[in-house]
């Protein structure tokens, strides 16, 4: 499965920068995110791609839901596809924005993709093994290596969102002895921490499952843990939601090292 990932992220990864090395326009959804052209050519490539290896399984993509296309997933293993996270990083010309796509079974994230083609770099997860891929100009692979979460010190290290902060992030921060914290966009915030290279990143403000489910799937194959506030491991296919809409994700904490949890 990781291989048909592996080239439906690298194709919409090249198909993305020429868009981002060109002029673009921006559009917003109903939502009020911004979409670009890149967002829907990425999304079409990653689609050819699944529908071809994996005709059965059903799709739950960024661009398709807001355009009303939305299989019944319940019951069933699924993929969760964002063409293009970041779209903020995107348009303000920040190289972090990323391409994910994942593969969701009995509502975990077992395997993933996380594409950043602006700086080269691509984290896989499946079956408790995740790897850093070093992807060249041509849009090869050149390099792998496998990666592991870090054993947590006493001073933590946490990542935060760059455009996506609260008040809520900062007593987490407090509460927990965080002595350092870096922001930054887009799902690489989970393949910091799957590399080793931080310790906890708590998101308390909103985000929908295609934004979280491929970073997460290779955080947990790297030994990290996702969890909601009380304590439980973030679950894939929220549907029919009373307090929000399908595929919205509660507030979440990811952890490196740890699994406990800590809340202001």
């Amino acid at each position: 499965m990781l291989a048909t990932f592996e080239k439906a992220a690298l194709e919409a990864g090249e198909a993305i920068l020429k868009v981002y090395r060109g002029g673009y326009a921006v559009e917003l959804k109903l939502d009020l995110s911004p979409v670009t052209i890149a967002d829907e050519r990425a999304e079409e490539i990653i689609l050819r791609h699944l529908a071809r290896d994996f005709p059965h399984i059903p799709v739950i993509a960024e661009e398709s839901v807001a355009a009303g296309i939305i299989p019944d997933i319940r019951g069933k293993s699924f993929f969760l596809v964002d063409p293009l996270d970041g779209t903020r990083e995107f348009v303000e010309h920040r190289d972090e924005f990323t391409v994910n796509i994942a593969y969701i079974h009995e509502g975990v994230p077992v395997a993933g993709i996380v594409y950043a083609p602006a700086i080269g770099l691509a984290f896989t997860g499946e079956d408790g093994k995740a790897e850093k891929l070093v992807v060249n100009d041509q849009f090869k692979i050149a390099e792998r290596s496998a990666i592991r979460v870090r054993r947590q010190e006493e001073n933590l290290l946490a990542l935060a969102s760059r455009c996506h902060g609260s008040v809520s992030t900062d007593d987490f921060m407090a509460a927990n002895a965080v002595t350092a914290c870096t922001t930054i966009g887009s799902s690489l915030k989970f393949c910091l921490l799957a590399e080793g290279k931080a310790d906890v990143y708590p998101r308390f403000t909103r985000t929908m499952e295609w934004d979280t489910a491929a970073g997460d799937a290779v955080l947990r194959a790297a030994g990290g843990t996702t969890v909601t506030l009380d304590g439980r491991p973030l679950y894939y296919g929220k549907t029919d939601q009373s307090d929000d809409s399908d595929f919205a994700n509660p507030n979440f904490i990811c952890w490196g090292g740890r699994q406990s949890v800590a809340v202001a």
